[in-house]
């Protein structure tokens, strides 16, 4: 699952840097900005998303060093280590409880505004680097009255097996022009979906063992295995793990309130029971986490256990 987060969060840097109507063709020569998304998944502990990265700081979510993660886990690790990466800029939100609040993502996104004067964002000399990229790229994205968007959705669409009211509102989702496409799996395998074709999804398998990949001595790297070099796989919907995030990214945003449009609309289609909630403003009825005494960063997880866990209670089955 951690190789499936880079995949979809690659993509996510893909359509920040390069255009979603961006395509890799092997030999052609590629624009740097091609190359400083590589360099941020690159298998080294100082590139930004690198698997270390991800392992290092998911032990903050509980997870030890090679323990499994799941959808929720990764999302929320990945919008921590977002922070770090000034050059993309991105804000990243992860819906919780199958809600998706539209007031909070235009706080995060239209949080920044342009600086006061010359002093509060001091000029940068041109060679000076940050993980390798250009940090005047930084400096030119926070005078940003909208910061791109990645919004990362954990859902769980049945109790072991998905259930098949939700399978036309996923293949919607894979339709609209802001989707990051899905990570999930089937059991002990984890999945990168981009698509369907009828009944079936199609998903890339990040299970295949390649050499390390070694930066050359002009920066450059070799980037052959960075990409699919054979048709992606199918499985059958209805073999999907019910435990999913579905990401999308907004550019702007008229992005993001196109995509919220689409998300109403889709609440009409016949016979697509909506995954998740688009609402104004959080409802009077989500649980505060002052309350329970956790952080707004604490995951799902963390917060279900805590809040019902009780060692008081005694539960017995009843005979009918």
């Amino acid at each position: 699952m951690l190789r499936c987060g880079q995949m979809i969060f690659a993509q996510a840097l893909v359509c920040r840097h390069l255009g979603r109507d961006w395509r890799w063709i092997k030999g052609k020569r590629q624009m740097d900005n091609y190359f400083n998304v590589l360099n941020a998944f690159i298998d080294k502990k100082d590139s930004y998303y690198s698997i270390h990265q991800i392992a290092q700081m998911g032990v903050g979510e509980g997870k030890s060093i090679g323990q499994w993660y799941g959808p929720n886990t990764v999302a929320q690790v990945l919008k921590k280590l977002a922070t770090f990466d000034t050059w993309s800029s991105l804000a990243v939100h992860i819906a919780m409880d199958n809600t998706v609040v539209m007031e909070e993502i235009r706080q995060l996104c239209q949080s920044n505004f342009p600086c006061a004067g010359a002093a509060a964002c001091p000029a940068v000399e041109s060679d000076v680097l940050y993980n390798g990229y250009p940090e005047e790229a930084g400096v030119r994205d926070r005078l940003s009255l909208w910061k791109p968007l990645v919004l990362l959705i954990p859902l769980r669409l049945g109790l072991t097996e998905i259930n098949e009211a939700y399978i036309e509102t996923l293949k919607h989702c894979f339709m609209m022009p802001q989707s990051l496409g899905v990570i999930g799996g089937k059991p002990n395998s984890a999945h990168y979906f981009i698509g369907y074709v009828g009944e079936e999804l199609i998903y890339l398998d990040p299970h295949t063992t390649q050499p390390a990949v070694e930066p050359n001595d002009s920066g450059c790297l070799p980037d052959e295995s960075f990409h699919c070099q054979h048709p992606p796989c199918r499985m059958s919907i209805a073999e999907l793990d019910p435990s999913i995030a579905v990401g999308f990214f907004c550019n702007t945003e008229e992005d993001f309130n196109d995509w919220c449009q689409q998300i109403k609309k889709l609440s009409l289609v016949r016979g697509a029971l909506p995954m998740f909630e688009l609402v104004e403003r959080q409802p009077s009825h989500f649980s505060n986490p002052d309350v329970l005494n956790l952080t707004p960063d604490s995951s799902d997880a963390d917060r279900l256990e805590r809040f019902f866990d009780s060692e008081d209670e005694d539960f017995e089955i009843l005979s009918l």
